[in-house]
């Protein structure tokens, strides 16, 4: 079984992964199944430039703030402001702090430079404005939307004026309570004003999407379309805080259920404008449902990649990653009869690997799972390994 094993295992490059799939995908995601390891961003870095040059994918998408990516799409594609301000103000969960990062946004500037705009790379973050600790106020996504139709509609048909979105949303540290993601209690997304903002902001998407034609020709495709992001974040923000005040068993559920949505809403609108390459963990962008346990409670949604792949079927592709050691954070070696210790056997340091085909070799004899012994880990399921397109092993993260 060995050798078969390592037929299924090749050099990581773009053309190994092309021969994996049937065709080339409108979005072609790299999973990583933990954040932060310079290995893990360095070899997606590779991976990328290569799909970028040779297969003429144009946009990169990661997981961070739709909104705050903005700053560094504009700085791609113009020049706007410069690597600091970026790397500073462009991202969220701290990912502009990570050294990768900042060659991955370098690179993209510097190949955009001097070309047409058919040519140059954007970049997008697909994330909602979320944090772990809670969400976003509405009020940039859903005011920008109201500035945009208010320059380009018609002034009658706009649902209400700017002074009553203020004044409903009142204050951002409301929305932005850290303690309302334990304590239902203290969010606000279920209040009068919340409940009125979400009518209105459903309102104001209604009809930008109506005005279609007189818009793009009024501002531009460029426009419209971030308007359309600022619709679907301010929705899905407004979603977001209304889940967060539920007391019913269901409410993680709900909760990581629309982060997923919004991620996939955004992937989904990434992919309209062209070949799309997309990297966050792996958890989001698997074709499975995500399960996780909060204390007791097991809580299940399905992923953004399973809601992505439903919607594009064949133009979907998911690599997975998996890691060997993190022995920095007490992840040593794998156990022989999970499928990490089985690709931890061969020699080399990476490969990509042919995940319906391994699981063909394995048959019946199904993998252990692995248990990580640190949180922040994700083993493979052994369950899902035939629904991967492919398989990028790393044996060893080291500590920076």
């Amino acid at each position: 079984m060995t050798a078969g094993i390592t037929d299924t295992a090749h050099v990581v490059d773009a053309a190994t992964v092309m021969r994996l799939l049937t065709a080339r995908p409108r979005l072609l995601a790299l999973g990583e199944p933990t954040h932060g390891e310079d290995v893990l961003l360095e070899l997606r870095n590779d991976l990328f430039r290569q799909l970028v040059e040779l297969e003429g994918y144009r946009t990169i998408a990661i997981e961070s703030d739709c909104m705050m990516g903005l700053i560094v799409d504009d700085y791609v594609t113009s020049g706007a402001g410069t690597l600091d301000e970026v790397m500073e103000r462009g991202f969220s969960h701290e990912w502009g702090a990570f050294p990768a990062n900042r060659e991955l946004v370098r690179w993209m500037r510097a190949y955009s430079d001097g070309r047409p705009a058919s040519e140059r790379l954007r970049f997008a973050g697909f994330d909602g404005p979320l944090e772990i600790t809670g969400a976003a106020s509405p009020r940039q996504a859903l005011t920008a939307l109201h500035a945009y139709l208010t320059a380009w509609a018609d002034a009658d048909l706009l649902p209400c004026a700017a002074d009553t979105l203020d004044r409903l949303l009142g204050a951002d540290d409301q929305w932005t309570n850290p303690a309302a993601m334990m304590d239902p209690s203290q969010s606000v997304g279920q209040t009068p004003e919340a409940k009125q903002l979400r009518l209105l902001a459903d309102d104001l998407v209604t009809l930008l999407d109506a005005q279609t034609p007189q818009l793009i020709a009024a501002s531009s495709p460029d426009d419209w379309d971030r308007a359309r992001l600022y619709g679907r974040t301010a929705t899905g923000l407004l979603r977001y805080h209304f889940w967060m005040a539920d007391t019913s068993p269901s409410r993680m559920a709900r909760l990581l259920g629309v982060r997923d949505s919004m991620m996939a809403a955004n992937l989904l609108a990434i992919a309209e404008q062209g070949p799309a390459l997309a990297n966050a963990h792996n958890g989001h962008l698997q074709r499975n449902k995500s399960r996780m346990r909060m204390g007791d409670l097991p809580v299940e949604w399905w992923s953004a990649g399973a809601i992505v792949s439903a919607h594009l079927g064949q133009g979907y592709a998911f690599l997975a990653t998996a890691l060997g050691t993190i022995r920095h954070q007490g992840v040593d070696t794998p156990p022989p009869d999970t499928i990490e210790g089985l690709l931890y056997a061969l020699p080399e340091d990476r490969y990509v690997v042919e995940a319906r085909r391994l699981a063909a070799i394995l048959g019946e004899v199904t993998p252990a799972g692995r248990v990580s012994p640190w949180y922040g880990y994700s083993p493979l399921d052994p369950a899902h390994l035939a629904s991967n397109d492919g398989i990028v092993f790393v044996k060893d993260a080291r500590r920076s």
